[in-house]
């Protein structure tokens, strides 16, 4: 019997080698301008990944860590008052997180997303977070690449969103709604201009002059076909005749009673919202208006399960959470919760109605990196980009 595997570096492993494989581990390195030339930046080719990826999850073709297999990862944080020099302190958004994943598929790949994040950065002019990502093949755990990851990771972010305009949008889209206009609200709207490219009228809310008129400058560089923008002081203005909504405000500490809020009668019929951060709606409308939509059960489940009741909502925002609330205590029915995997593959329908107002909520996930990391390394891979690295000739243990 011929059983062959091959060399770290390549895709594909799933047996195990007749005969030994070379000890030689070359990985390769790809800078923040690599990522760029291998198309780290290409938000419509991210979003058909991320369809893929969103099937593989519904069908179960994944791994994440967590004695559930579906935990986001995990994370370092720190006292508020350390009690030894050189322990930081909390602050905003201060943490490390890895966040490990396998995905099967044509990807059947492993790795680590490993990121720092402090609020402070900025004032160093210095991303919030500083990701790197370390893509290994599955078998022998060898790493493959190593990648500068901030790109990465915001792209696979509004690419999920953008897999929900996508299946979930009305086809005649005109309008789209930003409220918190921030880094992560700017993937989602590449995505969403990418599978609506009819939308050119835009209205904005944010919480400061200078995030706004970043934003616009951002757009009118980006995206010409925006003929119309509209900054406005409430949800509520924002929302109006809106066919697209981006709710992309970070989580404020006071709880959900701060979070931005949405009423029913504000949206417009047929209204898709993509809820990446905080939002609150009214129950009522969870339980019996709204059509909702999530990236992944299990997620939410982990969540659950991690954090405890009304906990996971209140630290992340996400609406999702909120609905397994009201899973826990009987006020939602589970079969009013569905997998955006399952409506990508056909086995549940996308919009019934023209009318009907869509919530979709995403919390995001590892195997996503996976996915566009592995998308983007085959491309630097096949042209040429980036630098290769030895790791060892011969391992000096083993």
């Amino acid at each position: 019997m011929n059983m062959t595997a091959a060399l770290p570096g390549t895709t594909g492993i799933t047996t195990v080698p007749a005969t030994p494989v070379a000890p030689a581990i070359d990985f390769l390195y790809l800078s923040e301008s690599d990522m760029i030339a291998a198309g780290v930046t290409d938000i419509a080719r991210c979003v058909d990944v991320m369809e893929e990826t969103l099937v593989l999850l519904a069908r179960g073709d994944y791994m994440m860590a967590g004695p559930n297999s579906n935990s986001h990862g995990a994370m370092v944080t720190f006292p508020e008052k350390p009690a030894f020099p050189g322990m930081p302190a909390d602050g905003p958004d201060r943490r490390f997180m890895a966040m490990p994943a396998y995905l099967g598929g044509r990807f059947n790949n492993t790795g680590v997303k490993w990121y720092g994040s402090n609020a402070e950065n900025r004032r160093h002019g210095l991303p919030r977070s500083i990701h790197v990502f370390v893509l290994n093949d599955t078998v022998t755990g060898a790493p493959k690449a190593i990648m500068s990851a901030n790109l990465l990771s915001a792209y696979r972010t509004g690419a999920v969103p953008g897999v929900g305009v996508k299946l979930l949008a009305v086809e005649n889209a005109t309008t789209a709604a930003v409220i918190g206009p921030g880094v992560m609200s700017r993937t989602i709207l590449d995505a969403t201009l990418a599978v609506r490219p009819g939308i050119g009228r835009l209205r904005i809310k944010g919480r400061s002059a200078a995030s706004i008129r970043r934003y616009i400058e951002w757009v009118r560089e980006n995206h010409p076909q925006i003929s119309h923008i509209e900054v406005v002081d409430t949800e509520r203005e924002a929302v109006h005749d809106a066919d697209v909504v981006i709710a992309a405000t970070t989580t404020d500490a006071a709880g959900p009673e701060t979070f931005p809020y949405f009423a029913q009668e504000w949206l417009k019929p047929g209204a898709l919202l993509l809820l990446p951060a905080a939002a609150r709606f009214d129950d009522a409308f969870i339980r019996d208006g709204a059509r909702l939509v999530v990236d992944y059960h299990g997620l939410y489940d982990a969540w659950h399960e991690e954090y405890g009741p009304a906990e996971a909502y209140r630290l992340l925002g996400i609406p999702g959470n909120h609905w397994w609330d009201m899973l826990a205590d009987g006020s939602l029915s589970g079969n009013r919760i569905h997998q955006i995997g399952d409506i990508a593959a056909g086995e549940t329908p996308a919009r019934i109605s023209d009318d009907e107002i869509i919530l979709y909520s995403v919390g995001g996930m590892p195997v996503e990196d996976v996915a566009w990391a592995t998308e983007v390394y085959g491309t630097a891979r096949d042209r040429g980009i980036g630098t290769m690295l030895n790791l060892w000739d011969t391992p000096a243990l083993s």
